[in-house]
């Protein structure tokens, strides 16, 4: 759930405001960033956007506090109430109209002692998860950063298998909700320890061991004895040595120089089915096929056939560009599943499946109105489905702290889904959703 930062960085920033940053500090659950403005330190309750209320700043250490929340209105009823599917199964969707508080997350951020010595601890609540494991959530994890070489943490991060899990969140062009194939190939959120900092000032790296593809709702008994997830992330930031805030997607930052980036991630897990989320878990990561069943279900591949164990490697390479608020940025996928154990299960193949998302963006209107398109596909033996969307967010404040997003999304057969996501999985139709976000 997040990235470890570096103790040294670099002034960033456009326009009038140019803050002091560590280089590769995370938003998402990560330990949150080193922070003074150019000419002086900030005072304890000042605000710094994107980063939060400065609580504490003295000799013995250093407190920030952030709250992230948003309201959803989500409108499913035009969508199919059934899908077939590779199996022949007919089963059933459920298409829901309701409004929800959807996620509440409050961090706390600093350091302690020394400023090597990182912590970034917070409570997260899923509120479309009640009643489902892991619905709240009290984490984080602890960093000890040498130089902006190399950081080591230890806890709760983000597995970075995808751009979208190197620490963007919640900077998206949507609130809270990835496209189907970023969804369906992605790792999730998980404990071990990582290893992060630069090769270059334009080449960023992390690598993570760690116990399983997400922790979230599987308790240490779950888990086997053998720490088998593995996963390596390194970014090239060719032109200007920087993406923006966090890396995020799209151009509200409008880059007067054009900056890209070029990212390439690997990812290998030894699966089991006792170690998995459930599937209306708080940041579910089934591992499923194309067609959205999750692989250890019994009798999936036919009758006796149990499926306990999967080797499970996945690939990526992204590539984005910005310029004076317009953005493209494209990612895309391959997975392989093998080495299967269980009962019967010598006769089911190798099964690769790939796919690939594209998003694009404009500032109609500079710090205010932000116009988004995304489309994506997932092709396998199980099925090739797809999905379009489009939306806009207003920043009321023309601030990145409070938006009012409207997403439009249509999908063939989403072969993802849980309460926390717009899609259920097998959904085929649109969806419509408005989200009003706070995040400080």
């Amino acid at each position: 759930m997040g990235e470890a930062p570096c103790l040294l960085g670099r002034t960033w920033g456009y326009g009038e405001t140019s803050v002091w940053v560590a280089d590769g500090c995370s938003a998402e659950f990560g330990t949150g960033p080193v922070v003074e403005t150019e000419a002086k330190k900030p005072r304890p309750l000042s605000h710094i956007p994107n980063v939060g209320f400065l609580l504490f700043d003295g000799d013995k250490g250093q407190i920030y506090f952030r709250l992230f929340s948003y309201g959803r209105y989500l409108n499913q009823r035009n969508l199919d109430e059934s899908y077939v599917d590779a199996f022949g199964n007919t089963k059933t969707v459920q298409r829901r109209q309701d409004v929800q508080l959807q996620k509440f997350f409050a961090p706390f951020s600093g350091w302690f002692l020394t400023p090597k010595m990182r912590y970034y601890l917070y409570v997260w609540s899923s509120n479309p998860s009640q009643g489902d494991p892991a619905q709240v959530v009290g984490a984080g994890n602890l960093t000890w950063t040498f130089n902006r070489f190399v950081s080591v943490g230890v806890g709760i991060t983000s597995l970075p298998t995808v751009r979208s899990t190197e620490g963007q969140f919640p900077y998206w062009l949507g609130v809270d909700d990835r496209l189907i194939a970023d969804e369906f190939f992605r790792g999730s959120y998980t404990s071990g320890v990582w290893l992060k900092g630069e090769f270059h000032t334009k080449v960023k790296y992390q690598a993570m061991f760690a116990n399983n593809l997400s922790t979230l709702g599987v308790s240490a008994s779950q888990l086997d004895n053998r720490m088998d997830t593995q996963s390596v992330s390194l970014v090239w930031l060719p032109t200007t040595g920087e993406f923006g805030l966090w890396n995020t997607f799209g151009d509200y930052d409008d880059h007067q120089k054009v900056a890209t980036r070029i990212g390439v991630h690997y990812s290998h897990s030894l699966e089991e089915k006792q170690s998995q989320p459930g599937t209306e878990g708080i940041e579910n990561s089934q591992i499923r096929l194309t067609d959205g069943s999750i692989i250890f279900t019994p009798d999936l591949f036919g009758p006796g056939i149990t499926v306990n164990e999967v080797d499970y490697r996945m690939s990526s390479v992204d590539a984005g560009v910005k310029y004076k608020g317009l953005s493209l940025e494209g990612e895309y996928y391959w997975r392989w599943l093998s080495n299967y154990t269980g009962v019967n299960t010598s006769g089911i193949p190798d099964i690769n499946d790939h796919g690939y998302q594209l998003q694009t963006s404009a500032m109609a209107v500079s710090k205010v109105l932000q116009l988004y398109f995304g489309a994506s596909q997932v092709f396998g033996r199980f099925g090739d489905q797809w999905e379009v969307r489009g939306g806009e967010n207003w920043y009321l404040m023309k601030e990145r702290g409070i938006r009012l997003n409207a997403e439009w999304m249509y999908a063939d057969r989403s072969p993802v889904g849980y309460t926390a996501y717009p899609y259920a999985v097998g959904a085929k139709g649109p969806v419509f959703h408005v989200n009003l976000e706070m995040n400080f």
